[in-house]
């Protein structure tokens, strides 16, 4: 059994979203961002860095933090949504660490300092502004010739992605003009897995 620590969060959806797609059993273990529980000896003894989402397996003694990691694992453990063959298994590797590296990290700060943050600064806000309209730039160039983020299949590599692009949806970052990303978010949500993913511990009311 895979128990999975998490909170409503861009890369908590990752793996709710997953764990769903995969149909691995799961026991899911609520951590209250608001109320400090990240930061509590219990928690932090499976990740000192306070983060969500982490999973432990029961069947192998893995205890994994950081959503890439996960993600990984899971596509390992299961043998979907991660090619086998070489070129494309790197291929989705790649597009995965894209979001890691960029793509969630560029939107996350457009959050914090757009919305979260006390103190409005007008140059970081149009820096993370123009950061996140290039990188989506990429995905929607991408994706005008790709079904899918890695190519032809489904894969991790979209359960990323889709992550930080739903908590964008529903924060009100416009990113119907790029037609290529829209028309693939708009597919992917329509998946049953997705649907009942993006829900859990709770619907989401922000990032």
């Amino acid at each position: 059994m895979i128990n999975l620590y998490t909170d409503s969060s861009p890369n908590g959806f990752k793996i709710t979203i997953a764990l769903e797609e995969l149909k691995l059993p799961y026991r899911l273990h609520h951590v209250r961002i608001s109320a400090g529980e990240n930061l509590q000896p219990e928690f932090l003894a499976l990740n000192p860095h306070g983060r969500i989402p982490v999973i432990n397996d029961d069947d192998t003694g893995v205890t994994l933090f950081e959503s890439a990691a996960i993600l990984l694992y899971l596509a390992e453990k299961s043998g979907r949504l991660l090619p086998q063959e070489p070129k494309a298994r790197w291929e989705t590797i790649k597009w995965l660490q894209l979001n890691s590296s960029s793509v969630g990290p560029i939107i996350g700060q457009r959050v914090h300092f757009e919305i979260f943050s006390e103190e409005k600064i007008p140059t970081a806000i149009e820096r993370y502004r123009c950061l996140t309209d290039s990188v989506l730039g990429v995905l929607d160039r991408h994706l005008a010739l790709h079904p899918y983020i890695a190519g032809n299949d489904y894969s991790i590599a979209d359960i990323s992605h889709f992550g930080w692009m739903h908590i964008a949806r529903i924060i009100d970052f416009d990113f119907s003009q790029y037609q290529h990303m829209n028309a693939w978010f708009t597919r992917i949500a329509r998946r049953p897995a997705v649907r009942k993913g993006i829900t859990l511990p709770e619907p989401a009311t922000g990032a």
